[in-house]
């Protein structure tokens, strides 16, 4: 069989590593843009701040290990076309231009996603750095051994965690977004508030619920205006989110409204010959039921491995996202798993919530530490369908507690008892996901009519 494999981030490198190991008789051949795959983007920001040991170890495969398996590499080959009908596809060979035609029995198509840069005056200037490959991830590294000051745009987690390393190194920060806070679709108010006050603790300037308007570049320094104020820096980061890299396939398949391809169970669009995976790919979310779009490798590596199981006929079905995560700023641990109060709002969708703060383990210890712990679910079903975490600990496994709460559709009762180790180096005797838990049922109970 001829698979045909556009892109290999994580996606692309998972699929054709799961093909090649369960058919190494398939003849697979791998289109991807760049120079170099499999890169862990996520610790960008890790590296601008120096806490990277050794850059080449943020990829974990490279297109001579997947030629190892049997994989045709065509690295720096950009696919300018696809033909479904054909079941063929044109690309070219961006080092020597030369136009190649290849056809297929199967494509997974695994092209990731683009950075969004609005359409903004003076946005495409030198001094405007984006955060989202090995070639930005160099540029940023190199650069901030000589800047002394940034704006950030955008302070989702990529956003966040860039600001925090600038701010650590002595930069002076400026961090504006959109949304009137820090990690706003990723935490609730009583989390985002204790981290707020952790950026303007360590001098960062929060520039929160401002529009960038326009850029304006002089000799050395840049000036990003919003409609609200004027911040000049040497440098700005762009960091407003991504958007699915999925043209070539526009009107050939089904998509979300945003260009994400929407696939079955098995990862196969609307066309079953093709395969979609990453950040080109919907997600199933499991806490509304419904198609979203959430990039997060954790995300790609799954799907991509079931391509790999999937490929010669449907196989295994693919469970869904609770689109866990994690991220730690200024020694301090914000992890969540699901829903918050303000995502479900946004989609329309009714919950309840609560929020506690207990410390991590007993008070005789000679430490201790609070945490602060969130829940939210159905007030109809008592179904859980997030949670969030917030501590000096580290609490990021909670997340994955979780995230199997909701996967599993836990009710808060059995949430409060599931059964959690006791030991005084580790927790209290009721664990802070039971005890979030119970305060949730305690809740639900008082808010239940007379009889």
């Amino acid at each position: 069989m001829k698979i045909i494999v556009i892109g290999a981030t994580h996606a692309g490198t998972f699929a054709t590593q799961q093909i090649l190991t369960e058919h190494p008789d398939y003849n697979v051949t791998v289109y991807e843009r760049n120079d170099n795959l499999s890169f862990l983007s996520c610790g960008i920001a890790l590296w601008v701040g120096n806490n990277v040991s050794d850059p080449n170890k943020m990829f974990y495969s490279s297109p001579d290990a997947l030629a190892q398996l049997g994989a045709t590499m065509r690295m720096e080959h950009n696919v300018t076309a696809i033909d479904p009908d054909a079941k063929t596809i044109a690309a070219t060979n961006l080092v020597t231009g030369e136009q190649v035609t290849d056809h297929y029995d199967k494509l997974v198509f695994t092209p990731g996603s683009a950075p969004v840069i609005p359409p903004i005056p003076g946005i495409q200037s030198e001094r405007v750095f984006l955060c989202k490959n090995w070639t930005d991830a160099k540029k940023l590294h190199d650069n901030a051994q000589s800047i002394n000051s940034v704006v950030v745009i955008g302070a989702g987690y990529i956003g966040a965690e860039l600001a925090e390393q600038y701010a650590l190194s002595g930069k002076k920060v400026t961090l504006v977004d959109a949304f009137d806070r820090v990690l706003a679709k990723n935490f609730d108010r009583d989390i985002t508030d204790r981290i707020e006050a952790l950026y303007t603790k360590h001098g960062t300037v929060l520039a929160l619920g401002q529009k960038v308007t326009s850029f304006t570049t002089a000799a050395d320094q840049i000036t990003v205006i919003t409609d609200q104020a004027a911040y000049t820096a040497d440098i700005a980061v762009l960091a407003v989110g991504f958007r699915p890299r999925t043209e070539l396939l526009q009107n050939q398949v089904d998509m979300l409204a945003n260009g994400a391809v929407i696939t079955d169970a098995y990862m196969q669009s609307s066309r079953p010959e093709i395969f979609a995976a990453g950040d080109s790919a919907a997600v199933h979310y499991n806490p509304t039921g419904q198609d979203d779009y959430i990039p997060l490798a954790t995300n790609a590596v799954r799907q991509g491995i079931l391509i790999g199981k999937n490929i010669a006929a449907p196989t295994e079905r693919y469970l869904g996202t609770q689109a866990s995560s994690a991220v730690a700023l200024f020694d301090m641990t914000l992890a969540a798993s699901g829903l918050t109060a303000a995502g479900a709002a946004a989609r329309g969708i009714t919950v309840d919530s609560v929020t506690i703060e207990q410390n991590y383990r007993p008070e005789f210890m000679l430490t201790t530490t609070p945490v602060t712990a969130s829940l939210t679910w159905d007030p109809t079903t008592h179904q859980v369908l997030g949670g969030a975490f917030y501590s000096a600990h580290d609490v990021s496994m909670s997340a994955n507690m979780i995230s199997m709460a909701i996967q599993t559709k836990m009710t808060i009762e059995t949430l409060s008892m599931v059964d959690t180790f006791f030991q005084p180096n580790f927790d209290q005797p009721i664990n802070w996901v039971n005890a979030v838990a119970m305060a949730a049922l305690e809740k639900a109970k008082q808010a239940e009519p007379a009889i």
